[in-house]
Order: structure tokens, then C-alpha cells, then sequence
């Protein structure tokens, strides 16, 4: 009996070992799943089957409404799928262009949400009202995730073009940045990140912040400034509390604001307390009492993880070594965890080893690191920008590891 037991276990443990090979991410065409073989965590290929490259949301945009997850996908669609604008699609004609997606996280099941002619941006989704809002050229839309009926919420005058970038916790106001022409001229002459940043900011363009009426479509312009607005966010929990940047060289700004968008209130979040120190990739966390943010004192040397107390501007901070720096993190529901995506020699922190998916446990004035995924084998021009799942169970990031960018789930438990 004994020796037939520990056979069935055999067979049982290589049929799941088959089952979920223990693998090298990326390099390679992966299966579905498969066991990272240098951290031991299972990770799933969330947009599978899907042609083209599929891209989840920036790091602080909610991409989430119950156990379903919005993202982009770019693969062809037939026009005569279109439902909406037909007249820029011609019936023998594919049209490829970005779409959003949503994905079951418990069933796995895909559902193409939007069917439009021309691409869409505008990562906005509002989980209280089960919406999710996007941009069709100078056309906001709100698309019902239940009912799948959309409806137009506003069209942009024409010395008003704009892109939507937040919706308030309550559903009701929209909010973004608008740019000049001549920003948007030094942007299409310098498309490069390397070549545009500094110019952008040394120009010291004026900039207006403005919110949209969900309801009514009304658009007011709340706060200009002769600087790079950018970043926008909306409060988890307060809707009337909107996050912005002063987006340049960070050592050169005083990057955290916050405005409230009814009294035009604004603060300062974070104050430079020595030469050369930076701080940014900021987010609300869930609870919405605490602004978190990448903090280096000085630039490059030392690194934390800092905490704004919204209430009382308090502030706390993490330190963790170079090699865990990442570009962008996240918290999960509670705020006790962490994640980073990571970053290579050529980011900020010039890790020798950065390049990986970790978890982060606080721990005193510390982050205690466990690495999720070896991510070498990705290029970090596509920034992975990690979600915790709802269920806090995995970390959601994208990555093009296989030669096309997907989306990605890693287990936080190890396999």
C-alpha cells in the first residue's frame, strides 16, 4: 500500500509539474502558465489567444470594476464589427487600431468592450459606477460595463482639445490637463523622451487643469500655471481632492500638488530637504489617507518609499537597496504590501540587478523583498506597472518578454 501511494504521489506531482513547467521567463514563446524557475512563482498569460499587443493600465489608474479588469488590445477588428462611427470604415477593410478589453480574473473569460473606427486612450474607469470612460478624438465617452450601452458625455470645443487622464471616486467629475499648441509642437518634433523632456519643461509653457460634469458635459477650467501639469489623479476616497505634478527633471521640481477641485486649495506635497533629492510616480493608496511616492535623498543613492498623510501632511518612509528600486510601485487593498516592476542599468538607479517583479513587506523603517518574476528578458522601454489584483492574491503588470507586449499575472503565494 505504502509503495503504491507514493507512486500515485509521483505521477500526481509530475502531472502538475506538466502541467505547470518550471521555466525561464521570457526569451521564448511561454505557455499559458508556467513556474518561474528563479523565484518559484506561477505566472499567467492574462491576454491570452489575443492577437496584437495587449497592454494593462498605468500604474495609479484603477483598472478594475469587481473581479473584471479593463486593458487595451491593438489586434485587427473586422469593420464590419464596427458598431459606432461607420463612416470611417470601409466593409472590406480591417481597421487596427486600440480597443479596450476586459477580462474575467476568475473565469479567465476576454470581452472586447469597445468597437470604434479610430484609436482611443483615456485608461479611466470609476468601479463605484461600474464605468469606464475613454476619448475618441475630441469625443469623451462613458461606456456602461453592466449593460455594455455607451453614451457621449462631452465633445471638446474647438480652442479647448484635450485628453481625459481621472475620474473621481464618486463617478460624477472627469479631470484633465490641457497643453498648448506649442508643447504640442515640440512633442511631435522631438518625440523622444530623451529629447522632449527637457525641452518641455525649459520652455515653461502655461498649462490649465480642467474637470468635466460627467452628467451635464460642462467643462471648467480650475487652476493655470507657466509649468508641466501633469499626472493627474483623483483622491480613492475624496472627490473633490485631485493629485497633480510638475512633470521636468526631478531634482529641478517640487513635483507633488494637490488641489481641491471646489475650493481651488492647493498644497504642496513633500518638501526637498537636501541638494539633488527627488521624489514622483506617486499614488493614492486605496484607503485614500495616504499619497505614496518613490523618494531618493539624494537622487541615485539612497532610496525609500515615502508615505504623505493626507489629513495631516505627516510623513513616513521605507528604504530598500538599489537592486529593488523600481520605476513605478503599488500597494494592495490595505496598504501592508507592496509591489515594484523593477528597472534596468539605464534607469535612475543604475541597479546592476534590478530588473525583476518584487513584493514588498514593510518592516520597520524597511521593505523586506521577495523577487516574483526575472524579468531580463524584457525590454523596460515598456514600463511593466504592477496592480495588485482585488483579491490581493496576485500582481498584475505588462511585459514583452516574448517579443509582443501581454498582460501578466504572478502569483504573490510561491508555487
Amino acid at each position: 500500500m505504502k509503495v503504491f501511494l507514493t507512486g500515485l504521489l509521483i505521477a500526481s506531482a509530475c502531472t502538475a509539474l506538466h502541467a505547470q513547467e518550471v521555466l525561464e521567463t521570457g526569451g521564448q514563446k511561454m505557455p499559458a502558465e508556467w513556474i518561474d524557475k528563479d523565484t518559484h512563482h506561477k505566472i499567467v498569460r492574462l491576454s491570452d489567444g489575443l492577437p496584437g499587443n495587449s497592454l494593462s493600465f498605468y500604474f495609479h489608474n484603477n483598472p478594475f470594476i469587481g473581479n473584471n479588469m479593463i486593458f487595451y488590445n491593438n489586434s485587427k477588428q473586422k469593420a464590419a464589427d464596427v458598431t459606432d462611427m461607420k463612416k470611417e470604415a470601409t466593409p472590406a477593410t480591417n481597421i487596427n487600431n486600440t480597443q479596450l478589453w476586459s477580462i474575467d480574473l476568475k473565469t479567465k473569460k476576454l470581452t472586447q468592450l469597445t468597437f470604434h473606427a479610430s484609436p482611443m486612450s483615456g485608461e479611466v474607469v470609476c468601479e463605484k459606477t461600474k464605468t469606464v470612460f475613454y476619448q475618441v478624438k475630441d469625443s469623451i465617452f462613458a461606456l456602461d460595463f453592466v449593460t455594455k450601452k455607451e453614451r457621449l458625455v462631452s465633445v471638446y470645443p474647438a480652442d479647448f482639445k484635450s485628453g481625459i487622464m481621472t475620474v473621481n471616486s464618486d463617478g460624477t467629475l472627469l479631470a484633465g490637463s490641457r497643453a498648448t499648441d506649442a508643447e504640442k509642437e515640440i512633442l511631435k518634433n522631438n518625440p523622444n523622451k530623451s529629447s522632449y523632456f527637457n525641452l518641455i519643461y525649459d520652455a515653461h509653457l502655461p498649462k490649465t487643469l480642467f474637470t468635466i460634469d460627467v452628467k451635464t458635459g460642462v467643462l471648467n477650467k480650475i487652476f493655470t500655471d507657466s509649468a508641466w501639469l501633469n499626472h493627474l489623479q483623483f483622491s480613492t476616497t475624496d472627490p473633490a481632492l485631485l493629485s497633480f505634478c510638475h512633470e521636468g527633471p526631478w531634482h529641478k521640481v517640487n513635483r507633488i500638488w494637490h488641489i481641491n477641485v471646489n475650493t481651488k486649495q492647493i498644497t504642496q506635497v513633500h518638501h526637498r530637504t537636501m541638494d539633488m533629492e527627488i521624489w514622483g510616480h506617486e499614488w493614492f493608496g486605496q484607503t485614500g489617507k495616504t499619497m505614496w511616492f518613490d523618494l531618493q535623498q539624494p537622487k541615485g543613492q539612497t532610496f525609500f518609499v515615502g508615505g504623505y498623510n493626507v489629513a495631516t501632511g505627516k510623513e513616513i518612509k521605507y528604504s530598500l537597496p538599489r537592486n529593488d528600486w523600481s520605476v513605478h510601485y503599488n500597494s494592495n487593498a490595505y496598504e501592508t504590501l507592496f509591489a515594484g516592476d523593477g528597472g534596468d542599468p539605464g534607469a535612475v538607479a543604475k541597479a546592476p540587478d534590478g530588473q525583476w517583479i518584487n513584493l514588498f513587506t514593510p518592516n520597520g523603517d524597511h521593505f523586506d523583498t521577495e523577487k516574483l518574476v526575472n524579468m531580463k528578458h524584457h525590454q523596460y522601454k515598456l514600463e511593466p506597472n504592477v496592480h495588485f489584483s482585488p483579491d490581493g492574491k496576485w500582481i498584475i503588470f505588462r511585459a514583452n518578454f516574448e517579443g509582443e507586449s501581454n498582460v501578466y499575472a504572478v502569483e504573490v503565494k510561491k508555487s
